[in-house]
């Protein structure tokens, strides 16, 4: 009987154990387990003394050439000693695994393991070395040129594409389109007033949640996660942390007095590396609009693959309200 195709399947954990045991020589008591099924499937692998993370890319997420440039960037960040989790290479040399899959070829990376802990309550200490580690990795980003392609963060990507592309899930939601397509010509608008060629651009990793890097007990800081990692204006970075922010406050977790006080301080870290422009300052609030936007369309083109319920139009109204508390929060048309 032939297999029927698939689109989506999940790698036996077992089998992808025993696989990386001998592709990378590890110790034979190591074990591996799923821990995230998403756009990209996260394994952990761990013995007595290591602990390693595998992820596994989807072919309709992120092609081969756009492995092989995340994979480049890492390289590049840990030899300009920004401490990153960094891919392994195998016993052949390889630092990507291909699998034939039910669906087809799928491609893998074994990562190093981030030391530590996620901690969602950045004291002072947190956010200075914060500020500034950033601002050392964005001194490495900006220098650089991948020879394999990354997404780029721009209006066109952020912006009009999205909303070209989700309008047709917008059918029956016609005033959250309409509030989405006037909001993006304000931002575009608001831009005209910055200028622009003085903004730093580079590789971003456009989703720098504290979900995405570790704090040792010594308060090192290990950054991971760069699959969404792009070419755009660097501040994309500061305003993606600045979600943090605004998701600690809807939540009621964080005052808005403390919050812009912690903010601050890490901006001022920040600025202690690499100064910004006063322009640069206020774009980081409008590009938040962009991020949001950008989202809603990657969980939209995303959602056959994550074969769940969560995107109905009253989640979809949801993620427009949070633009709208967004545009009260930080903007000024």
């Amino acid at each position: 009987m032939n297999i029927f195709p698939a689109q989506y399947s999940t790698l036996s954990a077992t089998a992808l154990k025993d696989h990386l045991i001998e592709a990378y020589r590890l110790d034979p008591s190591t074990t591996c387990r799923l821990l995230i099924r998403n756009v990209s499937d996260t394994y952990i692998l761990e013995n007595e003394s290591q602990k390693y993370i595998f992820k596994i890319y989807r072919d309709a997420h992120r092609k081969r050439n756009e492995i092989e440039a995340e994979v480049e960037l890492l390289n590049i960040l840990r030899k300009n000693r920004n401490s990153v989790s960094y891919p392994l290479t195998d016993v052949n040399g390889k630092q990507i695994q291909q699998f034939n899959a039910i669906e087809g070829l799928r491609n893998g990376v074994l990562f190093s393991f981030a030391e530590g802990k996620v901690i969602l309550d950045l004291e002072n200490a947190h956010l200075i070395q914060l500020g500034q580690d950033i601002a050392k990795l964005h001194r490495t980003t900006a220098s650089i040129k991948l020879s394999n392609p990354r997404p780029v963060f721009n209006f066109e990507t952020t912006l009009f594409e999205p909303l070209r592309d989700l309008k047709p899930h917008f059918a029956e939601m016609p005033e959250e389109f309409e509030y989405l397509t006037s909001i993006a010509d304000k931002v575009v608008k608001k831009f005209e007033g910055f200028d622009t060629s003085k903004f730093s651009y580079g590789y971003c990793h456009y989703d720098f949640f504290p979900k995405n890097f570790h704090f040792d007990e010594a308060g090192k800081i290990t950054f991971f996660d760069f699959d969404f990692a792009g070419e755009g204006y660097l501040i994309n970075d500061l305003m993606s942390f600045l979600n943090h922010y605004f998701f600690h406050q809807l939540n009621n977790l964080i005052s808005k007095e403390q919050a812009e006080k912690d903010f601050n301080t890490f901006l001022n870290a920040y600025q202690q590396v690499r100064p910004l422009t006063d322009d640069e300052l206020k774009a980081i609030l409008y590009l938040g609009i962009t991020f949001h936007i950008f989202f809603l369309k990657f969980f939209y083109d995303n959602y056959d693959d994550w074969s769940n319920a969560f995107l109905t139009p009253r989640y979809t109204k949801h993620r427009v309200t949070l633009i709208k508390k967004w545009e009260e929060m930080y903007c000024n048309f």
